[in-house]
């Protein structure tokens, strides 16, 4: 919508917006809402607190290609938040829009690659034999679709943003990069409880310690809410910006902020440096199994 007030151009969003909340209405930005302060500020410290949480967690148990996805994920959540909040002053912010629409959306990726690396240590940890697929391929194979899923919802993002969500191959790889992530993460759960139904089938679960079970519970956790999320941008995005999803703030708090946040906090506490760093026993009176016992060519990365 492009018309004059006077000799000023009223251009509501893109690189030369010239609106603001004093010349045009809030229904011309492009939420068609402004973005509440108090929510988009409580969720950026919360993600700042996180961040430095799972630091600290880094610098006490290692495992630090899990603890610097997390870190980045949230510095990637603490940028798109603060990118947010600051459209509550200026809901036309061209800046604001494409800073939080990047780094909102693009935060769970760096949660998820976590995820897959430690599904696959869990795997040698416990027992290689009832793996449908080699443990290495958690990663590679996950990741590889994960980084896709991130390079097509960024570059969709800007595309979009650009045009103000006109483009329809912006709108289209963003939401081609969120059915993309969908489809991964339910192929990753399909695996993962195929093979934690025969891992319990075949121990006792009195044999299985307290540690382990509070592990895998809060990492099952933290994927349903993960995989959520990402069903729910999937149909937010699925009309582009004109759709009714994408102006309901309710939703989006509720469905991407309070579950990223659980999420996050549900990693913390499924840390795999409390589970695997020692020596404790996981099942019975087995002991864990060494690392230099892993098949060759299924080594986890450098931690």
């Amino acid at each position: 919508m492009n018309s004059t007030t006077g000799h000023v151009p009223i251009i509501p969003f893109g690189p030369h917006a010239t609106c603001t909340l004093e010349i045009c209405p809030i229904e011309y930005s492009i939420f068609q809402y402004r973005p509440s302060l108090a929510a988009n500020a409580t969720f950026g410290v919360l993600h700042f607190i996180l961040m430095f949480a799972h630091l600290g967690l880094g610098l006490r148990l290692g495992n630090w290609w899990y603890s610097g996805c997390m870190i980045a994920g949230c510095a990637s959540n603490v940028i798109g938040y603060a990118a947010r909040a600051s459209l509550w002053f200026n809901p036309f912010s061209f800046n604001g829009f494409l800073l939080q629409i990047i780094f909102v959306g693009s935060s769970p990726v760096f949660y998820t690659a976590a995820i897959y690396v430690t599904i696959s240590k869990t795997v040698q940890q416990l027992d290689l034999s009832l793996s449908r697929i080699r443990p290495n391929l958690y990663y590679t194979l996950f990741i590889f679709f994960d980084v896709l899923a991130l390079v097509l919802q960024a570059s969709g993002g800007a595309i979009s943003t650009v045009s103000s969500g006109a483009n329809n191959i912006g709108v289209n790889l963003a939401l081609a990069g969120l059915i993309s992530q969908v489809v991964t993460l339910l192929a990753f759960v399909s695996l993962l409880a195929d093979y934690l139904i025969r891992y319990f089938r075949s121990k006792p679960s009195a044999g299985v310690s307290k540690p382990l079970k509070t592990f895998l519970t809060f990492l099952s956790i933290a994927i349903a809410l993960i995989l959520v999320r990402c069903a729910y941008r999937v149909a937010e995005l699925s009309d582009g910006y004109s759709g009714t999803l994408f102006h309901d703030e309710a939703l989006f708090v509720g469905l991407e902020g309070v579950l990223i946040i659980i999420a996050v906090i549900s990693l913390f506490v499924a840390h795999p440096g409390f589970v695997f760093n020692g020596k404790t026993h996981l099942i019975g009176n087995s002991s864990l199994k060494s690392p230099t016992s892993v098949e060759s060519g299924d080594e986890l990365p450098e931690r």
